[in-house]
């Protein structure tokens, strides 16, 4: 299962100390993500009953990254996130352009750590055309952010030429800055209304 998801990195504690610390009474696998700082446990009351594929699953589920991609797996632990806003990338993973957009996004991530989850969608995957039509948002306008804060749906779009950290870091900010406005109206201006 290790060698399957090189990319995640795995340890092994028998430590008292470390058990008591996370408050870890019987074996567990725990998955700990920086993107959000949460913790994910799956208790095993019988070792002998947990397989590769099982153990596999679950972490894939749950070790979510500075970018991750949306698929159904990945999708169970984007929605599970206690981060509200959710920043996709729609591109084209054919595209020779793709790793250095993804690189790019990545490099902006870092910057909006348990403030703002950052997916990309790859437009090839089937299903993943709902997902564009969701942000009314064609192939031709790609690549696209989309912002989406999940308590109340509100969304922002904004299709790009190309994929910058400044571009990526100017339209994050001012979806931010809307979600505090719209939780922290502004009160009105009295004499201006009186004016009126």
């Amino acid at each position: 299962m290790v060698e399957k998801n090189q990319d995640v990195p795995f340890g092994f504690c028998n430590s008292s100390e470390v058990l008591s610390y996370y408050n870890i009474t019987t074996n567990t696998i725990s998955v700990f993500r920086k993107v959000d700082n949460k913790r994910q446990d799956l208790e095993l009351q019988d070792i002998e009953e947990i397989d590769a594929a099982k153990l596999s699953r679950f972490v894939v589920i749950n070790a979510l990254r500075w970018v991750t991609e949306y698929n159904p797996m990945t999708a169970v632990g984007l929605f599970d996130s206690a981060v509200q806003i959710h920043l996709l990338l729609f591109t084209d993973k054919l595209s020779p352009k793709h790793a250095e957009r993804i690189d790019k996004y990545r490099e902006a991530a870092a910057l909006f750590q348990g403030e703002i989850l950052f997916i990309w969608v790859d437009i090839h995957v089937k299903g993943n055309e709902r997902a564009m039509s969701y942000f009314h948002l064609k192939k031709s306008q790609l690549p696209a952010l989309a912002a989406y804060h999940t308590p109340d749906e509100e969304q922002a779009v904004l299709p790009l030429e190309e994929i910058t950290v400044e571009a990526v870091k100017e339209f994050c900010n001012g979806f931010l800055q809307r979600m505090k406005e719209k939780e922290n109206p502004k009160p009105e201006d009295k004499t201006s209304r009186e004016e009126l």
